[in-house]
């Protein structure tokens, strides 16, 4: 056997030889999709396929950096030799090249601004009021999410007017030309233009067409389950009528509809591409037999998806825990106690050879009996293998008070470092210094740090009128002006982590915090790390750096969150909490499933009525969940939950039911709790 191709199952070896024509590649969670991807790019290098020729595209920046890293270390193992690499990208990353490769075409600058989704608002809010409607009563994130969906239609801005006819369509019309109007006028673009954008001129220009063809031979897009209609466009046009086009994905993980995620795409994959080979990845790396028969019995229960069953070589495993919880804080408490039993197992096995007695506390506690010189010469068990999911953020709030409770470090996946406003502020200097029609970013930081410049002034600046203003207030606006020149000056000869440094001091942001209190002291902190940050940008020249900061800092996606903990300090062991959609992709050791009451997981909004689709949607994200764990899977709901002050009686979620009752077993509950199930 070639040695790329040792560890490979038969399938997944099957998967990684085939070379030309469409293929899907069916993996179910944990068969190990991505190295299947890496392994069948490296196999076409070894075949004489040139590096360049190969595009990769996925969903998240975390998955395309590890996709990226993956095939590097396989070809320096497996094909060295080579000068070049596959284009591994997200969607939003692939459009920016190609919009910016063909910029004056479209109608753009080099340097366009891309709207972050506080800009973008910000553009519908004034949209808004333009047509004298009051933001309050329209809210423009309801509007900005109608665009956003019709857009990932492929539907655009005059198609919509024209089929318009109810009365909210008709205010999202009107709308949507201002926003369109004030994108033109800054050279702006929101995320879903990338694709939008791009896609149309694939469509329309043949000439493109052919050099992204051309330049592209053998596609793969990962995720395929997760792509709405316009990345499904995107994939057929560059595919062309080669159609060496591979697929992954898994029609049991598509859980993103309400974001324009289209499940056709991957079931009709075989009506698009007659003759498509298609391979099932099966066998599972990941979790326990118990797990995996507890999530094969949840899901054959759906109809749209090709039949499929996970299996795998691992142990048994531990049987299923489920708690019958009181009320959420007793969920929350039963939560954190059982936290603290895996912390005390681990303790008892790292000290069953010594006299040294030591517990959870002692790994919590700075001031446990437990000796330093023991402690600094041990691991302590790793809080980070341990993740608590809820299907609603709102259930957050239970679990964080026990966790501060009980002394646990946590972390909340969703806090990301780019929305911070002082990062916002400091990247928009940047953008406003090679953008200076950016009128988003000028509104944003003109008056920040504070120049006395209020909305009046404002106003005249935006419409050409700084001649009527007093001499004070035009001196200001043009050292305001001079600093953003400074600033693209440095950009254009420095290093990116330089320039930040030199932005932060000339706008007087760092004067601003550096006197001000704690808490502008930590954002202050925060723009240092935004610096340091910069640093993996330096070696990129001519002010490419910080082009490149900006566009990546535009596309940090949901999934690309920072880990944030509440206290002061990051701590990377500490016990994750986040939805279940925030889960996708990742795992781990311990798994906790909460709230699996009927209304809430599976979700029911109040006299909401679900399609089957929709039910079916539930149900493959409660198979998301269960697949998730490796080894232990905790599952609990409540008797009682307070929502929107009120105390309200549930039953539990049909699912729970749904799992054999041999693979479960029942914690302590509450005395004061009638057993419902089993």
């Amino acid at each position: 056997m070639e040695e790329h191709l040792k560890g490979l199952n038969g399938a997944q070896k099957e998967a990684a030889l085939h070379k030309n024509g469409p293929i899907l590649i069916v993996a179910g969670a944990g068969a190990g999709k991505t190295k299947t991807i890496t392994h069948r790019i490296v196999n076409l290098i070894k075949e004489g396929i040139s590096p360049d020729k190969i595009l990769a595209v996925t969903f998240t920046n975390k998955a395309a950096k590890e996709m990226r890293e993956r095939i590097v270390s396989e070809i320096g193992k497996n094909a060295k030799g080579q000068n070049s690499l596959p284009f591994v990208s997200t969607f939003h990353s692939l459009g920016v090249y190609i919009i910016k490769e063909n910029a004056k075409i479209l109608g753009l600058t080099k340097y366009f601004t891309i709207l972050d989704e506080g800009d973008t608002n910000t553009l519908i809010k004034d949209a808004i009021k333009e047509i004298g409607l009051d933001p309050k009563q329209y809210e423009p994130r309801r509007i900005k999410n109608i665009i956003s969906r019709e857009k990932g239609k492929f539907i655009n801005m005059k198609d919509y007017t024209e089929n318009a006819t109810d009365y909210l369509g008709k205010i999202v019309a009107q709308v949507w030309s201002i926003y369109e109007n004030k994108k033109i006028k800054e050279n702006s673009l929101d995320f879903d233009d990338l694709l939008l954008k791009a896609t149309k001129l694939l469509k329309e220009n043949e000439n493109i067409r052919k050099i992204y063809q051309d330049k592209w031979e053998y596609i793969h897009i990962d995720e395929y389950q997760d792509t709405n209609e316009v990345q499904y466009l995107m994939s057929k046009l560059l595919a062309g009528d080669k159609k060496n086009i591979c697929v992954v994905g898994d029609a049991d993980q598509n859980i993103y509809s309400w974001r324009g995620a289209n499940l056709k795409n991957i079931l009709s994959f075989e009506k698009d591409y007659p003759g498509a080979k298609i391979i099932l990845l099966e066998e599972n790396y990941r979790s326990t037999k118990n797990i995996l028969e507890a999530a094969n019995e949840i899901i054959k229960k759906n109809i749209y998806r090709p039949d499929k069953n996970l299996f795998t070589k691992n142990e048994t495993g531990e049987k299923i825990s489920l708690y019958e919880a009181l009320d959420e804080g007793d969920e929350a408490d039963h939560v954190a106690v059982k936290i603290l039993e895996i912390l005390d197992k681990t303790a008892e096995e790292i000290f069953s050879d010594s006299p040294q007695k030591s517990s959870a506390e002692d790994f919590l506690c700075p001031s446990s009996t437990l000796l330093p010189r023991v402690r600094s010469k041990i691991s302590p068990p790793s809080l980070s293998e341990v993740a608590i999911l809820y299907r609603a953020n709102f259930q957050s709030r239970a679990l964080e008070e026990k966790m501060l409770s009980y002394n646990i470090p946590y972390q909340v996946l969703g806090v990301k470092f780019f929305e911070r406003k002082e990062i916002k502020d400091t990247l928009a200097y940047l953008k406003a210094a090679l953008n200076p029609d950016s009128l988003s970013d000028i509104k944003r930081i003109i008056n920040f740090p504070s120049r006395g410049i209020g909305k009046v002034t404002l106003a005249k600046i935006f419409a050409g009128d700084i001649e009527s203003l007093p001499i004070k207030t035009k001196i200001k606006i043009d050292n305001f002006y001079k600093t953003l020149e400074a600033i693209k000056e440095k950009i254009e000869t420095e290093s990116a982590s330089s320039v930040i440094k030199f932005a932060v001091k000339k706008s007087g942001i760092e004067n601003e915090l550096g006197t001000g209190t704690e808490e502008d002291a930590e954002r202050l902190e925060n723009i240092k790390e935004l610096a340091t940050l910069a640093l993996k940008y330096d070696n990129l020249k001519d002010g490419t750096g910080i082009e490149k900061l900006l566009e990546d800092a535009a596309l940090a996606s949901d999934q690309d969150s920072i880990m944030h903990n509440q206290e002061k300090k990051e701590n990377k062991n500490a016990v994750k909490l986040m939805t279940v959609h925030a889960s996708k992709g990742l795992e781990f050791k311990y798994v906790f499933i909460t709230g699996l009451e009927d209304g809430l997981f599976p979700h029911q909004k109040d006299n909401e009525t679900k399609s089957a689709e929709d039910k079916e949607e539930e149900r493959r994200l409660f198979y998301v969940a269960l697949t998730r764990a490796r080894e232990k899977l905790f599952l609990s709901f409540t008797n009682f939950r307070t929502i929107f002050g009120s105390r309200q009686i549930n039953a539990p979620s049909e699912f729970i039911r749904d799992i054999p009752a041999d693979l479960i077993e029942k914690g302590d509950e509450d005395p004061r709790i009638k057993t419902i199930y089993i």
